[in-house]
Order: structure tokens, then sequence, then C-alpha cells
């Protein structure tokens, strides 16, 4: 699995996900602007959780939410750096370091273990869960989603698919 490539995908659906929620009218969708947030908060919250787990430091977290919720701005930033952190750990990790387990303590206090490769494709995973919630606040908050498939990103990020042979059926 090319992991840098789905951290570049998940930077990709971010970055155009945060110019939709900007356009919130926040004034009539306050409480969706709010979720919007709510949401990042708790996706950057994790990856930071796990990014600890893969450098072996203390977590910065005791919570995988926060009762007050930072800006969109700081918000935006802390996902960013998030991404490209994970982008330059995927694009230096070695195949064999994909099997490694690490065994760590979630924040409800049970034990767990996964390896370096189910860590980073739940961070794939979880992140489309989320900007699917926020797509439908964005809908009820009457602001365009943008395309955030992997397909829409692909034929962006590597434009010479469009055109491959002809099709098989």
């Amino acid at each position: 699995m090319d992991f840098e490539k789905l951290f570049l995908y998940k930077q990709w659906s971010d970055q155009r996900l945060f110019k939709a929620i900007a356009q919130i009218d926040q004034v009539q969708y306050l409480d969706d602007y709010n979720f919007a947030k709510q949401q990042f908060n708790h996706m950057v919250i994790v990856e930071e959780l796990f990014r600890s787990r893969l450098e072996n430091t203390e977590p910065l977290h005791t919570q995988t939410n926060t009762d007050l919720l930072p800006s969109l701005d700081m918000l935006e930033k802390r996902i960013q750096i998030s991404n490209q952190w994970f982008i330059d750990f995927s694009k230096h990790l070695h195949v064999e370091q994909l099997s490694q387990v690490l065994h760590f303590q979630f924040i409800d206090q049970k034990m767990g273990s996964l390896s370096v490769e189910e860590i980073l494709f739940h961070m794939i995973n979880h992140g489309t869960y989320h900007r699917g919630n926020i797509a439908h606040a964005l809908h009820h908050a009457k602001v365009v989603h943008p395309a955030d498939t992997y397909t829409v990103f692909i034929h962006q990020y590597e434009p010479e698919r469009r055109l491959s042979e002809s099709p098989l059926f």
C-alpha cells in the first residue's frame, strides 16, 4: 500500500474541506460550523496521539476532544502539520517496518496493540469518516461539498491516467 500517496490524498481532501467550512454562514449555521470544527479537532487530536505512539513519546492529550474549540485557522495549521508529518513518515518508511507491532494504552486506559501499517490505515480511514460527517454539516448549511474522493484526487495528482487506453467495456 502506498501510504505516502494516501496521506497526500488526505492532505488534499482536508485542504478542500477547510475552504468549504470557511464558507459557512456562522450567523445562520453556527451549530454546523462548530460541528465541523469539533470534527477536525477530534481528528487532529487522534492523529497527534497516534503520532506520539509512532514516535514513542508521551502523548499530548488525555482526551480525544476538547470543550473549547480552537479557531478554524488553528485547526487547519495543526492538520497541515499532522498531514506533513505522516507524509514524511510514510515516505521514509521501510516495508519491513509496517509489520512492527506497537503496544500502548488508549485514552480509555485500555491496552492495545496495532502494527504500524494498521495505525497508518486507521489514520486514513478515521479522517475519511470524519470528513463525511463534516460533509453532512456542509449540506445542512447549504455549502457545496467539494469532491474529495480518491479517484478525483488521483486523476489530478497523476493527470496522465486520463490518457490511458480505451475502456474494456
